[in-house]
């Protein structure tokens, strides 16, 4: 099968993710022409926490693009000149990519790097003086471990085996972060640049080529591992645990990201609104938001999902696979978000319209003649541009947490989907287990807040330098 076979399905939320990749690469190419943004961001990258986690984020955004690319692909012809038939399976490109990951199935659960399984079954051994007894052993695996004989496994072969596919791994990871790095300078030196040896750049070049390394060597060790073991183990239907990971890294994206598209417009209109035209138009804001955050935002966001399901099972006719389906739910719940989550920016802006609205500048422009339109969109929203920066950066991670809490009250995302919060609210049942079964929700917690302590590391570095109050600036 090859990929220009398959029939091409572009969902909602891939449309819209690609659409805010393509934002950010037409605005990295205004910061880059803008000699002050350039310097505020220099401000940014002086950090090395912030060069790191820059780093991190950019790594799960490359996983979400990937996995955001879906096909679905050609079944079997019974003959040459039958119309081709396509399965009802959508796959993306990164399942095409983790095919292996993906159709290992074990029985049920197994440890981390086990090659036996968790549970125990009864098997009859017959024993050397004819009696057969009925024992408890813990069988062995059908996919990891199958490079070893079949038996038991020493020791030594064991951690050898493991030592050798993680060096393997690590000195592959190793050697295509070489191949980016000869590439960048092969196409620094033909632009007629040469690459910073001292200052600011060099210094933050040199930390995201330490940062990529690491991840892309890491990177290594787990494709090394995972040709002979389950690196996070398997969960209750034998699924690999790494591909859930890496799998509900879009979703944490999608739900960090495009609830954005619904809190800036109505924040950002509804907040300046209130602060510079004051009077009734101020009073009528603030009796809206003052209701909806009055109203319990968990009830709010657990009626209008509960109500979009009910549409969806009443309509199945709408939605020709179960993929599509989870995905109007999906854009669903990113929708419900930011229409509850607007509140704070409005408030924030608010208070900086107010003070603003009486600066010289604007009320120069305001005797001259200027528009309240104009004088909101020249000088009073480029001045509060880095508010409205901040403020969302911070927000990405309280909705990734925020997914993780609904799904695991039942109202996120759709049981079909791969989530964070749907591998914790799995792994509710899991701890009470003997043996306790960790694996599954250790993965996902780690993930996640690696995913978010980046997120809010960067905003942090943001926020000191856009600030010119801050202890950085002086």
């Amino acid at each position: 099968m090859t990929l220009h076979q398959s029939l091409w399905v572009w969902l909602a939320t891939d449309v819209l993710l690609w659409g805010l990749f393509a934002l950010f690469l037409v605005a990295l190419a205004a910061v880059l022409r803008s000699p002050l943004q350039r310097a505020v961001w220099q401000r940014v990258f002086r950090q090395r926490l912030a060069v790191v986690s820059a780093v991190v984020l950019a790594v799960a955004a490359c996983f979400a693009l990937i996995d955001s690319i879906h096909l679905r692909e050609p079944l079997p012809q019974t003959s040459a000149h039958a119309p081709v038939r396509y399965s009802v399976e959508v796959r993306s490109v990164l399942d095409l990519m983790l095919n292996d990951l993906r159709k290992t199935h074990e029985k049920t659960y197994s440890a981390p790097l086990a090659i036996n399984l968790s549970a125990l079954e009864p098997v009859t051994v017959t024993l050397p003086d004819g009696t057969v007894e009925v024992r408890r052993i813990a069988p062995r695996l059908r996919v990891a471990g199958a490079s070893f004989p079949p038996g038991p496994v020493s020791a030594a072969d064991y951690w050898s085996d493991i030592a050798y596919r993680a060096a393997a791994g690590a000195l592959g990871g190793g050697l295509v972060f070489l191949l980016l790095w000869l590439t960048v300078h092969f196409v620094v030196r033909l632009l007629g640049q040469q690459a910073p040896s001292k200052g600011v750049r060099a210094s933050a070049w040199r930390w995201v080529s330490y940062s990529l390394a690491t991840v892309l060597m890491v990177g290594g060790m787990f494709a090394g591992l995972s040709t002979n073991f389950h690196v996070f183990g398997t969960d209750k239907v034998g699924q690999d645990v790494l591909y859930q990971v890496l799998k509900s890294l879009r979703t944490a994206l999608i739900i960090g990201l495009v609830p954005t598209l619904v809190t800036l417009p109505i924040g950002v209109i509804l907040g300046l609104s209130a602060g510079y035209f004051r009077g009734k138009v101020d009073d009528a804001i603030q009796y809206v938001y003052t209701t909806v955050s009055a109203i319990p935002g968990v009830l709010l966001i657990a009626a209008a999902v509960l109500s979009i399901q009910v549409m969806i099972d009443n309509h199945p006719e709408w939605f020709a696979t179960a993929v599509e389906r989870g995905d109007v739910r999906l854009l669903a719940l990113c929708i419900i978000l930011g229409m509850t989550s607007w509140t704070g920016i409005a408030r924030l802006l608010r208070g900086e319209a107010l003070k603003m609205r009486e600066y010289e500048y604007v009320q120069a422009a305001r005797a001259f003649g200027v528009g309240a339109g104009q004088i909101l969109l020249r000088h009073i929203l480029p001045n509060v541009f880095p508010i409205i920066l901040i403020t969302l950066v911070m927000e990405f991670s309280t909705l990734v947490l925020a997914e993780a809490v609904l799904s695991y009250i039942g109202i996120g995302v759709d049981p079909t989907m791969f989530s964070f919060g749907l591998m914790i609210n799995n792994a509710r049942m899991e701890l009470s287990r003997e043996p306790v079964v960790w694996w599954s929700l250790t993965a996902a917690f780690l993930f996640m807040v690696l995913l978010v302590l980046a997120a809010n590391l960067l905003a942090d570095a943001v926020r000191d330098a856009l600030d010119p109050k801050s202890e950085s600036q002086s």
